[in-house]
């Protein structure tokens, strides 16, 4: 069995703002955790070849496959921490291609007999943590996403977003700002 707490880092940057409020999360969750560094993983085209590869293992219900391993540890996991920077009006690519890996038909979900997703996630909770330089930051991108997914795929019903924005706006206080997002994690108010 793995960690209980299972945190998906897509920051880029060596000081990442987004890390360092997940780290702050992590923290106050104060569980163990295995983390994810999509920086350092090297995702597979999602070709034809790949795709057939992968249909064949599935419908065979062989998810014995290394291909299968990060849908099997995401649903393992009792809780997720996703730290995500809000880029172009959504998230770095990395977040998606895990998120394709992650998405398996008889590991994180499946389907009813009338065709409706039904989540097979042992997780009960996702944290979506994001900071952004702007102050336009539509949550139905990025975070709506992610929330579609873990709601309408994983069986994750409780999906929670903790934010940091106008960071890199003229003027800013960005002590002030990344205080006050640090303060909500601390109060569970998120």
């Amino acid at each position: 069995m793995g960690k209980e707490v299972l945190f998906v880092n897509a920051c880029v940057r060596k000081k990442s703002r987004t890390k360092e409020l997940a780290k702050k999360l992590l923290t106050k969750l104060d569980k163990p955790y295995e983390e994810v560094c999509l920086e350092d993983i090297h995702f597979p085209t999602m070709d034809q070849g790949y795709l057939s590869k992968r249909d064949r293992f599935i419908s065979g219900g062989d998810f014995s496959n290394p291909m299968f391993d990060l849908a099997r540890q995401f649903s393992e996991a009792e809780m997720i921490v996703i730290a995500a920077p809000f880029w172009d009006l959504s998230f770095p690519a990395s977040l998606k291609q895990y998120l394709e890996q992650v998405n398996v038909v008889g590991i994180t979900f499946k389907y009813s007999n009338e065709g409706v997703p039904v989540g097979l996630c042992r997780a009960d909770k996702i944290f979506y943590v994001t900071t952004a330089g702007g102050h336009f930051v539509p949550e139905d991108y990025g975070f709506g996403y992610v929330k579609a997914l873990a709601e309408g795929y994983y069986g994750i019903s409780d999906v929670r977003y903790i934010s940091a924005v106008g960071l890199d706006i003229d003027g800013a206080d960005v002590n002030a700002i990344m205080k006050e997002a640090e303060e909500q994690i601390d109060s569970g108010s998120y």
